[in-house]
């Protein structure tokens, strides 16, 4: 190539990388993922359900199409583009690897440490949601079941328990049901009235036995667990397994500030300690300490939360000032199993059925022997002699959009132990979540992924010794772009300046409404895989993981859009 031609376009590549990550810093954290799959240092945002949207983020307008184009009207220019944004020094001390594929050719666009094992984030979701769409398919929907030891008789009396029987049905959340707690339970609870029930004589029992093993995955720090993204899994999930935390001031100066929670139960209570009193949490299911004060107007907000490894309570602490709207989190609830069954009994008791007996749990320590193995889709043979009321999700495709599109951690999770259940593997001694590690691993081998080194702990990305490389990340992209749930998949995707995590990033950009992948983030971790259409027509595949970058330097994201970006304005075809 002549000299001026190079110098024309390292210069204007070098505009365009100016351009986009001038625009970006100056969206700042507004522009950041909607929902990270790991937040430190500050308490979490709840996370909204699907009929609340938030208000657009505003970003300056900076002229960029343009010269993204001029940028990439070759393939070279395309590379030197790319090479430019990675020359980046911010970038100098990270680990990165990348890789750029065309659909339609076969042909590498670019690629650069492709096959070093990186740390992944929530890429770990791609594997796990495409290994679920292609074994249990679109169409799975999972069942959660009331069983009795028998019917109720003519006067509506149930002899003995009432059995709530879960099989990882994330559905029963706000997410799902229009912001609402109860809507999913208040539907299973008529259906048990609709079968006849009046009274129940004996417990209202949660059973989450259908799950083996422990709550939480291998790796997951101790500091994630208090959150809504560290969650126990549970067979019995309710709500995202999270509790929203409401913290507002009081009528003045000097009172207690008011500590609320959702949904309400029985079982749930805030308490304001008097002293040095002791707050025990039995019988309660959790407690939460209420140490807030009301301080004077415009006092600087000063909130804390901390739950001890291991207990039922939750201290809220700090101040919060007159006048101000208040704070909404979302932190983990510990024994979801126990919330959602007082949760039926709730709905249960509005509906007009009396029951006698206590709200328990089958819990871990009581799990059977896992029944014999199944077919994708059949209900496991009954564990109690009546099926009193059941409930069926919405199907696998809607759960893998509101699993990819926010990064929910606990759907991947729960995903993979049910892999695990309806493949169960021949060594009794897995796990749910093993076996199903052992489901994604055969499905990628039979992709064309060689998993030889890849390591993976969790369904979620949580996890920090989860282990990929964006190699093999392409190759799973374009391996689903095929598939014969292709048109799910695509549609689980984030897409860029639209929705999900990638609502606020590459807006005004020739991306925007084009490229859908997906997002991963954890301290010092950063990664965007998934499609995107060139100028040129052209479909190309991407992968791009960011390990050892410091988060308290500018955002990583903003040279992951830049690249993003540049593919969407290549002009040219790869062939």
């Amino acid at each position: 190539m002549p000299l001026k031609k190079s110098l024309m376009l390292r210069f204007t590549s070098t505009l365009l990388l100016l351009a986009f990550v001038a625009n970006s810093f100056a969206a700042g954290a507004r522009a950041q993922e909607a929902q990270r799959d790991r937040r430190v240092g500050q308490l979490p945002a709840a996370s909204a359900p699907p009929s609340v949207v938030p208000a657009p983020t505003p970003q300056p307008r900076v002229a960029i199409a343009a010269a993204t184009a001029r940028a990439t009207r070759t393939l070279e220019a395309l590379r030197a583009g790319i090479e430019e944004v990675l020359g980046a020094p911010e970038l100098a001390p990270a680990i990165l690897g990348i890789k750029v594929v065309s659909l339609d050719t076969g042909r590498v666009l670019f690629e650069e440490n492709a096959g070093k094992l990186l740390v992944p984030a929530s890429n770990m979701k791609l594997y796990t949601v495409a290994a679920a769409l292609d074994r249990l398919g679109a169409d799975y929907r999972f069942t959660t079941s009331v069983y009795a030891q028998e019917l109720p008789d003519k006067k509506g009396k149930l002899r003995g328990d009432l059995v709530l029987y879960g099989r990882g049905d994330p559905t029963f959340s706000t997410r799902f049901n229009g912001g609402d707690y109860f809507k999913a339970i208040d539907e299973l609870a008529a259906r048990v009235v609709a079968a006849g029930v009046r009274q129940v004589e004996g417990d209202i029992v949660g059973d989450e036995s259908y799950f083996t093993g422990p709550p939480r995955s291998p790796g997951w720090e101790w500091d994630d667990l208090q959150w809504y993204y560290g969650a126990d899994v549970s067979a019995l999930t309710v709500n995202n397994n999270a509790l929203d935390l409401s913290v507002k001031p009081g009528a003045r100066a000097g009172d207690a500030g008011v500590v609320t929670t959702g949904p309400t139960s029985p079982i749930i209570r805030v308490v304001i300690p008097r002293g040095k009193e002791e707050v025990a949490d039995a019988p309660h299911f959790l407690t939460f300490i209420n140490r807030v004060s009301t301080a004077p107007r415009g006092a600087k907000r000063d909130i804390s939360v901390h739950r001890p490894l291991g207990q039922n309570f939750i201290e809220v602490a700090g101040q919060i000032a007159e006048g101000d709207p208040g704070y909404t989190g979302s932190v983990a609830a510990a024994r979801p199993a126990l919330l959602f069954a007082s949760m039926l009994r709730a709905a249960l008791e509005k509906q007009g059925v009396s029951i006698k007996g206590r709200t328990r749990i089958v819990d871990a320590p009581m799990r059977r022997q896992p029944e014999p193995p199944f077919q994708a889709g059949q209900l496991v043979k009954n564990p109690y002699p009546v099926e009193i009321a059941r409930r069926e999700s919405p199907p696998l495709s809607e759960i893998a959009a509101q699993t990819l599109k926010p990064s929910e951690n606990l759907y991947t999770e729960l995903m993979l132990r049910t892999l695990g259940k309806q493949f169960p593997s021949t060594d009794p001694k897995l796990t749910s979540a093993e076996a199903g590690l052992s489901v994604i691993r055969t499905f990628l081998n039979e992709a064309g992924v060689n998993t030889a080194h890849l390591a993976f702990v969790d369904g979620s990305g949580l996890a920090r010794q989860n282990l990929i490389t964006a190699e093999a990340t392409v190759q799973l992209l374009a391996y689903m772009s095929k598939h014969r749930h292709a048109l799910a998949w695509r549609d689980a995707q984030p897409v860029a300046g639209v929705d999900g995590t990638l609502r606020g990033r590459m807006r005004n950009t020739v991306a925007a409404g084009n490229v859908r992948a997906k997002t991963g983030t954890l301290n010092n971790v950063s990664g965007l895989s998934g499609y995107v259409t060139s100028a040129a027509g052209e479909r190309l595949a991407f992968s791009i993981i960011v390990n050892h970058y410091p988060d308290d330097n500018p955002p990583r994201q903003n040279y992951m859009d830049a690249i993003a970006v540049l593919l969407a304005s290549f002009a040219a075809k790869s062939d």
